[in-house]
């Protein structure tokens, strides 16, 4: 430990040949740390130079309270998971990309849309007001049958009845075409 606190001092001063060896001794084992976690070597590689190049970067506030092996470790395996958490942001943003890209409207689309979202409304028109608020409620906001009676005060057998005689409007309509 007294070993770990005097490098850390000399690596907060500016020795660079402390900070070499502490890189050489280091990098190697951290390299096949992250390499476990990650499963990709040329990531790993990346992530041990960049905690290295972070650590001479701000050497004047470098603060290691526990043991210097302990620290690169711990701070190799955060890094590790930061990328992974990355990744998977970055592979589900192409993923959404690639499915906007796949069913990008046409014309014809917003035309069928419009069209379509003309015939629920005048659905909704044709039905009573509790009747189309219940089914705006369970479909529109997502709410189950039980929190719709919750808040307008009704039985669930009311919800159901209801929201029955709505779709039953809806099949109604859409067999008109």
């Amino acid at each position: 430990m007294i070993r770990d606190r005097e490098i850390v001092r000399r690596i907060r001063k500016g020795d660079a040949s402390v900070f070499e060896a502490l890189f050489r001794s280091s990098y190697i084992p951290l390299v096949s740390y992250a390499k476990k976690i990650i499963k990709d070597h040329d990531s790993s590689e990346e992530i041990v130079q960049d905690l290295f190049f972070r650590i001479w970067q701000n050497r004047e506030n470098l603060k290691i309270e526990c043991s210097l092996n302990g620290y690169l470790f711990r701070a190799v395996h955060n890094k590790c998971l930061h990328a992974i958490a990355h990744n998977r942001v970055a592979e589900n943003y192409a993923r959404e990309n690639n499915m906007e890209e796949k069913y990008a409207e046409t014309p014809s689309d917003t035309l069928h849309f419009n069209e379509l979202q003309g015939r629920v409304a005048a659905v909704l028109d044709r039905l009573p007001e509790r009747c189309g608020r219940i089914f705006c409620m369970n479909r529109f906001e997502g709410l189950k049958y039980r929190e719709i009676a919750d808040r307008l005060s009704l039985s669930v057998k009311t919800v159901e009845a209801n929201m029955g005689k709505a779709l039953k409007e809806f099949r109604k309509e859409l067999q008109k075409q």
